[in-house]
C-alpha cells in the first residue's frame, strides 16, 4: 500500500539565490535514492521559503521491491572431485557468497555448467530505509556558500533549528547537527510565530499557511503578481516586468505584502535606467509605468509582514528611496562636467589585471583589434568602430557606475548621448558588453557588434597568454561565456571571419604583454573554441557525431562549420551515405599511418584500381571546388558516387601485395581518395544509421 513521505528542514534565513538550486538539487536526490533503493514512489514535490525546505514524495511503496540476484562460480566440472566432493573451489566459492555448497544452484550456460549462488531479497520494509536515506539527501544538497554553527561537525547554508520527517504520519528518525527530527514544524516569524504538529503534506500547507506562511513558491508568486498589479493600477501604470527581481522576491518572504509609494518628479529628469537600477538593486523596489512605458514616480515593495499602518511602511521606504536618488543625481551631474573622451586617460589608473596591464591599455588592445575587424568586414564603419571602442571603458570611471555598477556600458551611451555623439558610436558603448548570457540579446549595431567581439577576444586570449585558463568548473574571468558569446554573435549575424586569424590579431597586440608562446597560446585558444563550438551545436540538436566530424577537420570558419553540420546531420540517415562513410573508414583502417604520396599510373595493373583512379580524377578538381564554394549537398552527391568504385577495389585488387612499388602505389591511392573525403569532414567519427 503507497504512503505518503514529509520532510522538511528548518533553518534560519536562506539566500533567495540558494533556495532554488537547493529545490531542484533534492528532487534529483530523492528520485535517485528511491531508485537506487528500489522504492516505487508518484510524485516528488519540492518547495521552500527563506525559512525552510521541503520535499514531499507520494505513492511511496512501503517496501523495497523484491530483487533476485545471480552470482556465477566455477565449472560444475573443477568445483568437485572424482568422486563428487565439493573441492576448495566449490567451497571458497560458497563461503565468499555466505551460503553452504548445498544452498548453491546449477546453471547451464553456453559454455558448459557452472555453479551459482543465488538470493533472494523480499526487500525491507521502507520505513527501515528512510533514516539513512534522509540522512544523505540533508547532507547532500549543494549550497554555493555553507557555514558551521556553535561548535557542531555539521555545514548547512544557514543554522537548522528543526527538522520535520514523516511517513504515514510516523516520524523517522534523523539528526542533524544537535538537531533530531519529529512532527513540529513553525510558522511565521514575526506574524505566526508558534509550533505546531503536522501529519502529512496537505495538513502541513494548510496549518502553516494558517500560520502566515505560504509555502508553494508558485502561489507566492501569483500573490506577488497580483499584489503588486493592484498596487500600480492604483497609481494609473502597470508594472515594469522584472522577471529577475520577481523570482528573488518570492524566495525572501514567506507572506507577501505589497506596499506603493511616490518619489520626486524631479528625479524622472534623470536618464530612466539610473531611478529603476536604484529602485532594484538597492532596494528591491519594483517600477512603475504608464502604457507607453515612460517611468511614473512611484515604486511598489514588498514586504514579509502586513504591518498595521501601511502608509507609515510607505513613508519609511519613500525616505529610502530619496536618499539613494538624490546620491544618484549628484553623481549623474558631478560627472557631466566632464567629457567622456578625457575619462579615457584616467583609465591609465585602473588596474584591469596585475598580468594584463591597466583598463587603458585593454581598450587600446581591443580598439585596434575592433578596427581590424571593421577593416575586413565592413570598412565603411572603421571610424566609429575606433570611437565607440575608445569610449567603451570610459564609464568605468564615473561616480554613477561604482555607485551603480550594472549600469556600466549604459551610462556611458547616455553621456556619450548627452555629449552629442553620433547615435551609433553611443549605442555601442552600451552593446559591446552583450551578449550577457548565452541565450542573451545580441548587439544590433555594427559598431556594437565588433567592438564586443573584440574586447572578448582580447580577454581570452590575454589569461589563455598568462597562463590562467579556466580549470574545472572554475572560471573567475568568465572565459567560456565570453567564447560563447563570440560563436554566438559570428552565427546571429553570419559573420564570414577566419576564426584563425582573429585569434593570432588578437595576440599580435599582446606581444610582450603575455607569457607562453604565441602558438601554444593560440593552439589552446582554438581549442578552446573548438569545444565551446561543439556545445552550442550539439546544445542546439545536431548529433554530436556529425558535429565532431566537422569541426576534427576544422572549423575556422564558424559559420560555414554550422552549415556543413546542418548538411551533414540530413546526410546521415540516409543508407548510401552509411555505406560510403563506411567504405572510408574501412580505407582508413588500412592506411593507418601511411603517408601521402603520388600514384603512378604504369602500376596500375588490376581493372578495379584503374577504374578507381580515373573515377577519382574526374571528380576531384569539381568536389574540391564544391567544398570550396559550400555547396555541401552536391558534394556529398559526388562523393557517395565513389562508393561504387571503392568497394570494387577492396573486392578485387590486394592491397598488400608482394611487390613493394604495387603497394605502395595502392596505398597512395586509397590516401588520396580518402584525402578527397577528409576535405569535407572526418567520416570515421560518423556513426551508421540507427
Amino acid at each position: 500500500m503507497a504512503k505518503e513521505l514529509l520532510f522538511e528542514i528548518g533553518t534560519e534565513e536562506i539566500p533567495a539565490g540558494f533556495i532554488p538550486v537547493a529545490l531542484d538539487a533534492m528532487k534529483k536526490i530523492m528520485g535517485d535514492l528511491c531508485v537506487q533503493h528500489r522504492i516505487d514512489i508518484g510524485d516528488i514535490i519540492t518547495d521552500g521559503t527563506p525559512r525552510r525546505l521541503m520535499v514531499a514524495v507520494r505513492d511511496m511503496s512501503e517496501s523495497q521491491k523484491p530483487q533476485t540476484t545471480e552470482k556465477i562460480g566455477p565449472p560444475v566440472s573443477v568445483a568437485f572431485d572424482a568422486d563428487g566432493t565439493p573441492n576448495q573451489k566449490a567451497l571458497g566459492f560458497a563461503k565468499g557468497q555466505g551460503m553452504g555448497v548445498d544452498e548453491l544452484s546449477r546453471v547451464k550456460t553456453d559454455k558448459g555448467e557452472y555453479l551459482a549462488a543465488v538470493k533472494e531479497d523480499p526487500g525491507r520494509p521502507t520505513i527501515e530505509i528512510l533514516p539513512d536515506m534522509l540522512s544523505v539527501l540533508v547532507n547532500d544538497i549543494p549550497f554555493k556558500k555553507s557555514m558551521r554553527w556553535m561548535d557542531l561537525d555539521v555545514r548547512f547554508a544557514r543554522p537548522v533549528h528543526w527538522i520535520v520527517a514523516l511517513f504515514d504520519g510516523k516520524v523517522i528518525p534523523v539528526s542533524f547537527g544537535n538537531v533530531s527530527s519529529g512532527d513540529t514544524t513553525r510558522g511565521h516569524r514575526f506574524m505566526g510565530n508558534k509550533e505546531f504538529s503536522v501529519s502529512g503534506y496537505d495538513e502541513y500547507v494548510k496549518k502553516l499557511k494558517g500560520a502566515k506562511v505560504i509555502v508553494s513558491r508558485e502561489e507566492r508568486r501569483a500573490v506577488i503578481e497580483k499584489e503588486i498589479s493592484d498596487v500600480a493600477r492604483s497609481f494609473g501604470g502597470e508594472v515594469l516586468e522584472d522577471e529577475e527581481l520577481l523570482d528573488e522576491i518570492v524566495n525572501l518572504v514567506e507572506f507577501p505584502n505589497a506596499v506603493g509609494g511616490t518619489f520626486d518628479t524631479a528625479y524622472l529628469s534623470l536618464p530612466r535606467e539610473i531611478p529603476i537600477t536604484a529602485m532594484r538593486k538597492h532596494q528591491r523596489y519594483f517600477s512603475v509605468v504608464d502604457k507607453k512605458n515612460t517611468l511614473l514616480p512611484h515604486f511598489i515593495t514588498v514586504s514579509n509582514t502586513v504591518a498595521k499602518d501601511q502608509k507609515l511602511v510607505a513613508k519609511g521606504n519613500e525616505r529610502v528611496l530619496a536618499a539613494r536618488l538624490e546620491d544618484a543625481r549628484f553623481y549623474y551631474e558631478d560627472d557631466t562636467q566632464v567629457t567622456l573622451e578625457s575619462r579615457v586617460e584616467d583609465l591609465k589608473g585602473v588596474v584591469f589585471h596585475s598580468k594584463l596591464g591597466t583598463s587603458h591599455e585593454k581598450v587600446m588592445r581591443f580598439q585596434a583589434l575592433a578596427v581590424w575587424l571593421a577593416e575586413e568586414l565592413f570598412p565603411k564603419h572603421a571610424a566609429d568602430v575606433s570611437k565607440a571602442a575608445l569610449l567603451a571603458k570610459a564609464d568605468l570611471d564615473t561616480g554613477v557606475v561604482q555607485e551603480f555598477p550594472d549600469l556600466q556600458g549604459i551610462i556611458g551611451r547616455e553621456y556619450a548621448l548627452k555629449e552629442g555623439i553620433k547615435k551609433e558610436v553611443a549605442q555601442a558603448i552600451s552593446e559591446h558588453y552583450l551578449p550577457v548570457s548565452a541565450t542573451g540579446r545580441l548587439p544590433d549595431g555594427v559598431e556594437g557588434t565588433l567592438v564586443s567581439l573584440a574586447d572578448k577576444m582580447d580577454t581570452i586570449t590575454g589569461f589563455f597568454g598568462v597562463g590562467m585558463p579556466p580549470t574545472g568548473t572554475a572560471d573567475p574571468y568568465a572565459l567560456r561565456r565570453n567564447t560563447i558569446a563570440i560563436v554566438n554573435i559570428l552565427l546571429g549575424k553570419d559573420i564570414r571571419l577566419s576564426l584563425d586569424a582573429f585569434i593570432d590579431r588578437a595576440l599580435g597586440l599582446l606581444d610582450g604583454v603575455i607569457t607562453k608562446s604565441r602558438d601554444e597560446t593560440g593552439a589552446d585558444v582554438t581549442a578552446f573554441f573548438k569545444g565551446r563550438i561543439s556545445g552550442i551545436l550539439t546544445a542546439e540538436g545536431y548529433p554530436q557525431d556529425a558535429v565532431d566530424a566537422v569541426l576534427e577537420v576544422g572549423f575556422d570558419d564558424v559559420v560555414g562549420a554550422k552549415n556543413l553540420v546542418k548538411t551533414l546531420t540530413t546526410w546521415k540517415e540516409r543508407a548510401e551515405f552509411s555505406d560510403v562513410a563506411a567504405a572510408i573508414k574501412r580505407v582508413g583502417n588500412i592506411l593507418k599511418d601511411h603517408a601521402p604520396g603520388a600514384v603512378d599510373e604504369s602500376l596500375l595493373v588490376e581493372k578495379e584500381e584503374r577504374e578507381l583512379f580515373e573515377a577519382y580524377t574526374k571528380k576531384e578538381s569539381e568536389i574540391r571546388t564544391l567544398i570550396e564554394n559550400e555547396k555541401y549537398d552536391t558534394a556529398l552527391e559526388e562523393l557517395v558516387a565513389l562508393r561504387k568504385p571503392i568497394d570494387a577495389f577492396f573486392d578485387g585488387v590486394m592491397v598488400m601485395a608482394e611487390d613493394e612499388k604495387v603497394k605502395n602505389n595502392r596505398l597512395a591511392l586509397l590516401s588520396a581518395v580518402r584525402e578527397l573525403f577528409v576535405g569535407l569532414c572526418d567520416f570515421s567519427r560518423i556513426e551508421a544509421a540507427g
